[in-house]
C-alpha cells in the first residue's frame, strides 16, 4: 500500500534518517526526519496558482510542539496545546530565514511549511531535525526551490568543536551557534557566546558548513529516488526591462536627488513624489501601477547599490565604516529600577529595567520539563517609532525574535542566582527607528542594568553590518539604516563586550556569502562595537553600587530543612502570616535556603526575626522576651521565639509564694522568662523569677 523511500547517514556518532512515502501523502512534499529517538514530521504545499494581483511571496512556516513526544500532558487548566509558545515562534523562523531566499522570482504561490514534533528524546534538539525534514520536504515537493539546505548546532567546550551535542554535552560549553546554507555557503546564522574571539566565532560558522554538508548529500539522494515533477515558474507578467528604461529616463534624476537627501523624513518625500509622478506619467494600458511600483523600488534598489560600490557614499552621507551619532542616557524615570535611552541616528530605544523575587520568575512548562526563567527581556516595536498607524496588541513573531536576539547577547555577562538573586525583567520600547533597533535594544538594555545595580563584569553593545555584492566587488557596511537593509544583501548583527562576542546573528539573501566577507563583516563590526562602548561609557560604565532605593532589597538566610514544614505552617498559614504582617516577600527553596525581600529594610528585618524565633531552639539557661497566651490556675503560657510555647508555673512567677496567678498576669503581657528545661513530655519549663538571677551573658542572648 506504502511506496516508501527511505535514506539514512550517520551523522556525527547518530543516525539521521528521512522518510517519505508512509505519512502525509496529500501534501506535496512530506518528510519523517529523525536524529537519535527525536522525530519530526515536515510537510509543504503550495498552491498550484498565485491569487489575482498576488505582487509578493507569501511563505508560511509553523514549527509545532505537542507534549505528547516527550511523554507529557499539558500542565495548567486548559489540557490542549494552546498558542505557539515562544521557542515555537523562534524556531518557526529559524526555518523560515534560511529558506526564504531560495525561492526562485517569480513564484508567488501560498506556500505553507509545517514541521511537527512527534517524537523527542531530550537528548536532540527538535529544531535541527526540524531544518533538515523541511528542507527534504521542498526539495522532493516539486515547487521551485534552490536547496537544498543543510542545518547545524555547534558547541564549543574545552577548546574543542562539537557538532549537534545533546543536552549533557552543552553543559559547559561556552558557545551555542545554529546554522543553516547550501553547499556553497552560510545562510543564517544564531548564536549565543561567552565573550569569544571573532576568530573562534568565524572558525565555528567554518565547522558548522563542513559538519552539514553530509546532509545536503543525504536530502539529494532522497530526491533522486521520491522527487516529484518540478513545476514550470510562470512567464514574466510584464516586460520589466523595458519598464525600467522608461523609468529611469522619467523619474532617475529624482530618485537620485532623492538619496541626495540624508533626513530620513524629506528623503521619504521625495521619492514619494518621484514615485507620484511615475504613476501619472506612464500609461495604465502600458504597464499597471502595481508594477510601476515594483518598477520604482527596482530603480531604488539599483541605485543605491550603485552609489555605495562607485562612491563609498551612503544614503546619509556616511562612509561604509562610520557608526551614527550616538547619545546614551540613564536614570531618566524615577520609578523605575534601572532605566535608559539610547539614540544612534534615528533608532531610539527607552529600555526599563524591574527587579523582583523569586515568586516572579517564569514557569516555562517545556517538552524537556517544566523550569524557571529569572531573566526576561521584552521587545515592543509600535508603529509610531517609523511615522506609521498600525495594529496594536500581542507581539508578533518579529518582536519575540529581536527580544531573544537581544536576550542572548546580554545573558552571557549577568551575574549567577546564587550572587544575585533577583528575577530580572526588561523592556524595549521602541520610539524610533531607522535601522537596528535590536541592536540598539541590546545597548539600551546594557545601560539599564547598570542604572539598576545589576552587577555585570563589563557592558555590552550591538552593531547591525549589511552587505552590497554585484559581480564587479561588494561592500560591507557598519551601522545599516532601514533602507540598506530592505536594498541589501545581508543582515549581519554582532553584540558583546570589549573581550569578544555573546551573540552573532546573520541571514544572507543572496545564495550565499564567502569567508572572506564573513572576515571582513567580523572586523568592522569589532571596530563598531568597540566605538559604541566608548559612547556608553560616557554615561555610565559600571554597575551601580546597590540596587535602586526603589527595588526591594532580598536578604538570604538559611534554616535546617526540618524546619521548613514549621516556618510555612499548615496549608501555608505561618509563612502567610509573616508576609501580611510585615509586608516582606518570601521565597524557600527545597534545601532550606529562604530569600526575604522588602523594599522597606525594616520589614525584611521582622520577617527574618520571625522566621529565627520559629527555627531557634530554646537553650536552657537562657533567658528570652515573650507574651502571655494563656492563664490557668497552675501558672500561665508563654509565647516565645516565635512559634514556642512554655509553662511558667505558678511556683515561677515570684520569688514569694501567691495566690492566684491572675492577680499578677494577663492574656498579652510582655514578660522576660528564663528557660529551665523540658519535663517528662518535652514541654519547655520557663521561670520569672529566675530572670533577675541571670547573668549578662544570658541577657545578651535574650531574644
Amino acid at each position: 500500500m506504502f511506496k516508501v523511500f527511505r535514506k539514512e547517514l550517520d551523522w556525527a556518532g547518530k543516525k539521521l534518517t528521512l522518510e517519505t512515502g508512509r505519512i502525509a501523502r496529500q501534501a506535496d512534499g512530506a518528510v519523517m526526519a529523525t536524529l537519535g529517538g527525536t522525530t519530526v514530521l515536515c510537510t509543504v504545499v503550495g498552491a498550484q496558482k498565485p491569487k489575482p494581483g498576488q505582487d509578493f511571496f507569501p511563505l508560511t512556516v509553523n514549527y509545532q510542539e505537542k507534549t505528547y513526544a516527550a511523554g507529557k500532558i499539558p500542565g495548567g487548566f486548559f489540557k490542549r496545546e494552546g498558542r505557539p509558545s515562544e521557542k515555537e515562534t523562534l524556531v518557526s523562523r529559524l526555518i523560515d530565514r534560511p529558506i526564504r531566499p531560495l525561492f526562485p522570482e517569480g513564484y508567488l504561490c501560498d506556500t505553507q511549511v509545517v514541521a511537527h514534533v512527534l517524537s523527542h528524546d531530550l537528548e536532540n534538539d527538535p529544531d535541527i531535525v526540524a531544518m533538515v525534514g523541511c528542507s527534504a520536504a521542498l526539495t522532493i515537493s516539486g515547487i521551485p526551490f534552490l536547496g537544498p539546505i543543510g542545518a547545524a548546532r555547534v558547541a564549543y567546550k574545552d577548546g574543542q568543536f562539537i557538532l549537534n551535542p545533546t543536552a549533557a554535552e552543552k553543559e559547559g560549553s561556552t558557545l551555542e551557534l545554529v546554522l543553516a546554507g547550501t553547499k556553497e555557503g552560510v545562510l543564517m546564522v544564531e548564536s549565543e557566546a561567552q565573550q569569544l574571539t571573532e576568530e573562534v566565532m568565524l572558525d565555528a560558522v567554518s565547522f558548522g558548513h563542513k559538519g552539514y554538508a553530509a546532509v545536503i548529500d543525504l536530502i539529494i539522494s532522497l530526491a533522486e529516488s521520491a522527487a516529484k515533477e518540478p513545476r514550470e515558474l510562470p512567464a514574466p507578467a510584464y516586460d520589466k526591462k523595458a519598464l525600467q528604461a522608461r523609468l529611469k529616463a522619467e523619474i532617475g534624476a529624482a530618485i537620485a536627488a532623492g538619496y541626495n537627501e540624508t533626513a530620513k523624513q524629506k528623503r521619504y518625500a521625495l521619492l514619494g513624489a518621484a514615485e507620484e509622478k511615475a504613476l501619472k506619467s506612464i500609461a495604465e494600458d502600458e504597464f499597471t501601477s502595481e508594477q510601476i511600483k515594483e518598477g520604482v523600488e527596482l530603480l531604488k534598489y539599483d541605485h543605491v547599490r550603485g552609489m555605495i560600490l562607485d562612491s563609498g557614499k551612503r544614503i546619509d552621507g556616511r562612509d561604509t565604516k562610520t557608526v551614527r551619532p550616538i547619545v546614551c542616557e540613564v536614570g531618566i524615570l524615577p520609578r523605575a529600577h534601572g532605566s535608559a535611552l539610547f539614540t544612534r541616528g534615528e533608532t531610539q530605544a527607552l529600555v526599563i529595567t524591574t527587579l523582583g523575587t523569586g515568586q516572579d520568575e517564569q514557569i516555562i512548562d517545556a517538552l524537556e520539563g517544566e523550569y524557571r526563567e529569572n531573566f526576561m527581556l521584552h521587545y515592543n516595536f509600535p508603529p509610531y517609532s517609523v511615522g506609521e498607524t498600525g495594529r496594536m496588541g500581542s507581539p508578533g513573531r518579529r518582536e519575540i525574535g529581536h527580544g531573544k536576539l537581544a536576550w542572548r547577547a546580554v545573558h552571557p555577562l549577568l551575574p549567577a542566582k546564587d550572587k544575585f538573586p533577583y528575577t530580572i525583567r526588561v523592556v524595549s520600547e521602541i520610539t524610533e527607528s531607522n535601522g537596528s533597533s535590536s541592536m540598539a535594544t541590546v545597548c539600551g538594555t546594557s545601560l539599564s542594568l547598570m542604572d539598576a545595580g545589576v552587577p555585570m563584569p563589563a557592558p555590552v553593545a550591538g552593531i547591525a553590518m549589511g552587505l552590497i555584492k554585484e559581480q564587479r566587488g561588494f561592500a560591507v557596511l557598519t551601522d545599516i539604516l532601514g533602507d540598506e537593509d530592505h536594498l541589501g544583501d545581508m543582515d549581519f548583527k554582532v553584540a558583546g563586550t570589549d573581550k569578544g562576542i555573546t551573540s552573532l546573528q546573520m541571514d544572507i539573501k543572496i545564495t550565499s556569502i564567502t569567508e572572506e566577507i564573513m572576515k571582513i563583516a567580523l572586523g568592522q563590526a569589532k571596530q563598531g562595537r568597540l566605538h559604541i562602548l566608548g559612547e556608553m561609557a560616557k554615561a555610565i560604565n559600571t554597575a551601580r553600587d546597590g540596587v535602586n532605593q526603589n527595588a526591594p532589597r532580598i536578604t538570604t538566610m538559611s534554616i535546617p530543612k526540618d524546619k521548613i514544614r514549621e516556618v510555612i505552617g499548615s496549608g501555608g498559614k505561618v509563612i502567610r502570616e509573616i508576609c501580611e504582617t510585615t509586608g516582606a516577600k518570601i521565597d524557600i527553596d527545597d534545601d532550606g535556603t529562604i530569600k526575604v525581600a522588602a523594599v522597606d529594610q525594616s520589614a525584611a528585618d521582622a520577617a527574618i526575626a520571625w522566621i529565627k524565633g520559629i527555627v531557634s531552639e530554646p537553650e536552657i539557661g537562657v533567658v528570652y522576651t515573650g507574651k502571655v497566651v494563656k492563664v490557668v490556675d497552675f501558672g500561665a503560657f508563654v509565647n516565645f521565639l516565635g512559634s514556642k510555647d512554655g509553662l511558667v508555673h505558678i511556683s515561677e512567677i515570684k520569688p514569694q509564694r501567691i495566690e492566684k496567678v491572675s492577680d499578677f498576669l494577663k492574656v498579652g503581657d510582655e514578660v522576660r522568662v528564663k528557660v529551665l528545661g523540658m519535663d517528662d513530655r518535652g514541654k519547655v519549663k520557663l521561670s520569672m523569677k529566675s530572670v533577675d538571677q541571670a547573668t549578662g551573658e544570658d541577657l545578651q542572648k535574650a531574644g
